[in-house]
């Protein structure tokens, strides 16, 4: 009998989960229609209906501190991220042939937020960051998970996907280009920074380590998860869309289950051969979508992707809001605020702007002055800030502080809140008309 409390708590929180599950769902499913008018985004209203929710008086016991659900909230935020990258892969339209130097030139807004915009947002956090008394390992972590502009939150700003038909099919909206792009590449090559932090906590001096991180690290990983990528993507559109057997060909059939396979294919052969599988995932979607570059199939399998993604984003959103109500931010202090407002309207939108500054009068694919201003302003944080700390702190106790869990959170919801509003009436102040 002395156990029948805690069994029957123990079955109300198991009951909680299906109930927040069970609103993100209905939501995910109305809030699109609903909020297409209005300048709120369905992030927004999911942690604010999240925060709500925390604020009732719910039985404790529900898995939101992350000090003891770290591993829980490390593979569920993967997860999102590993979904919202392979459907930004067959979203692009735009191709990349690796033989063509035209080809590469066409994603050359891409190649500078990643090559400069990226590694100057890292070290603008990192000098704040030590500057106001963190560790060098600690500043350099912050650096890099709140660095790269995240695919999950940033759909709002993003390409709408793949345009398919008997015509040749590229990019017209190069401001929706250059921030999709961005946001599908940048998750795997922030992971470089993230074990360099990791190598300082653990392994101290950079004398120790800086050999291994840039050979490996830097270089090795990227390289290798990107031939896994391009490997295993090259494999299974041969398989759908030109194998022998017509019961392999499933493009024929339109069974989009296997954007699913894809991502789970590549992600695992990624990690298996040693690189990182998130740039695998990214990249066998884009040479997936490379082959019979016209097919519906492309838009199929995109459209069960981007619902997976909607309803898995929006149910840790609800989860983040609770968590925001229920003590995320205890830790957090004035040096955790300035940080994250500095970021999202000083470091991001400075460090955009030089790396995006014309450098040639007949540069192409050309931005605006104001589309480069809104590419370099939207850069938005979400779960894989989250995702890149859970990994961090599972390596290292230090990195995983209560405090950089505070700021990280808030930062999320600073940007989902500034980001979501900004949106809509920014892009369509920028965009050219015809894309309206």
């Amino acid at each position: 009998m002395g156990h029948e409390p805690l069994g029957y708590a123990a079955y109300v929180t198991a009951d909680l989960v299906y109930v927040v599950a069970g609103a993100s769902l209905l939501l995910a499913v109305v809030l699109p229609a609903l909020l297409e008018r209005w300048a709120v985004s369905a992030p927004m209203v999911l942690v604010g209906v999240g925060l709500l929710i925390g604020l009732t008086p719910l039985p404790d016991g529900m898995p939101l501190d992350p000090q003891e659900n770290r591993a829980a909230i490390e593979h569920v935020t993967e997860v999102v991220v590993l979904v919202a990258l392979m459907g930004v892969g067959l979203a692009i339209d735009r191709p990349l042939d690796p033989r063509r130097r035209r080809s590469w030139a066409r994603w050359s807004t891409t190649w500078r937020l990643l090559g400069i915009a990226m590694p100057l947002s890292i070290a603008g956090i990192a000098l704040l960051g030590w500057a106001a008394g963190l560790s060098a390992a600690a500043a350099l972590l912050l650096g890099s998970v709140l660095a790269p502009t995240d695919p999950v939150l940033a759909s709002d700003v993003q390409v709408a996907g793949p345009q398919t038909g008997d015509h040749e099919v590229d990019e017209t909206d190069e401001l929706r280009f250059t921030l999709t792009s961005e946001a599908g590449l940048n998750d795997g090559l922030a992971f470089p920074f993230v074990y360099a932090a990791i190598l300082l906590a653990t392994e101290g001096g950079i004398e120790h380590w800086i050999a291994e991180w840039l050979g490996f690290y830097l270089v090795g990983k990227v390289v290798i998860g990107v031939a896994a990528g391009v490997v295993v993507g090259r494999v299974l559109a041969y398989v759908a869309f030109r194998s022998r057997s017509r019961s392999l060909r499933v493009a024929e059939r339109g069974e989009s289950l296997m954007a699913l396979a894809a991502l789970v294919s590549a992600y695992g052969v990624g990690e298996v051969v040693g690189g990182y599988g998130f740039l695998s995932v990214f990249v066998c979607a884009l040479t997936f979508r490379s082959a019979e570059r016209a097919h519906d199939y492309h838009a199929a399998m995109h459209e069960v992707v981007e619902r997976l993604e909607r309803l898995l984003t929006l149910f840790v959103l609800l989860v983040l809001g609770i968590a925001l109500s229920r003590g995320l931010l205890e830790s957090l202090d004035w040096r955790g605020v300035l940080l994250g407002l500095a970021l999202v309207f000083v470091v991001r939108p400075v460090a955009g702007l030089v790396a995006l500054a014309p450098f040639a009068h007949h540069e192409h694919p050309r931005l605006d002055r104001g589309q480069r201003r809104a590419a370099a302003f939207f850069g938005v944080r979400g779960v894989g800030s989250i995702y890149y700390l859970a990994y961090a702190a599972g390596h290292a106790d230090e990195l995983g502080a209560d405090w950089l869990w505070s700021t990280v959170a808030f930062t999320v919801v600073l940007s989902v809140l500034v980001h979501g509003v900004l949106a809509s009436p920014v892009l369509r102040r920028v965009e050219p008309r015809e894309a309206h």
